[in-house]
């Protein structure tokens, strides 16, 4: 299976500042994330578009994604976008809008707190939307703390720090 990952930067790729105490998106760490997994049979291959934390992403960043997404999706069996929890909803309405027959899946993950703190959900939600790729029919997903919700209607939960279906 040939996936595509579409990195955004989110909290799934801060990396902690040792000199100055911040947390930064100086570089995806994705590829890390894959390298510590046995998945054999998966051709995986990577696409940097910005790095960035989501509330920071312009309507010019998403529409880099978008189109990203879109190339990918005409190569790739599927695509998986790395993204920042606080606006990944309102990117996936926006793929959901301008992609709705797409022609496989497309799945959006990230995580709560960045993959480097030992409490991170960063790998789980990976692996899930590794997993999702080879279970689900063409769509715009989201998965993440063992979930998978198709939009439109996918929002964040800020009580329950996890993704909802509503509507």
């Amino acid at each position: 299976m040939n996936i595509t990952i579409v990195t955004t930067g989110g909290t799934i790729s801060k990396t902690f500042n040792e000199a100055d105490g911040s947390l930064r998106n100086d570089r995806p760490v994705i590829e890390a994330i894959i390298g510590q997994l046995r998945v054999p049979d998966l051709a995986i291959r990577y696409r940097h578009v910005v790095s960035k934390d989501s509330l920071d992403l312009t309507d010019a960043d998403r529409r880099l994604i978008v189109d990203a997404v879109r190339e990918e999706a005409a190569r790739a069996d599927a695509v998986v976008v790395a993204h920042g929890t606080d606006t990944l909803s309102v990117t996936g309405e926006q793929l959901h809008r301008e992609m709705p027959e797409p022609r496989v899946p497309i799945v959006l993950t990230g995580a709560m707190r960045p993959y480097e703190f030992r409490d991170s959900d960063a790998a789980q939600n990976v692996i899930e939307s590794l997993l999702a790729c080879r279970m689900v029919g063409p769509g715009v997903y989201v998965a993440m703390h063992n979930r998978l919700l198709r939009f439109p209607g996918v929002v964040k939960d800020r009580q329950t720090l996890t993704f909802v279906k509503r509507g």
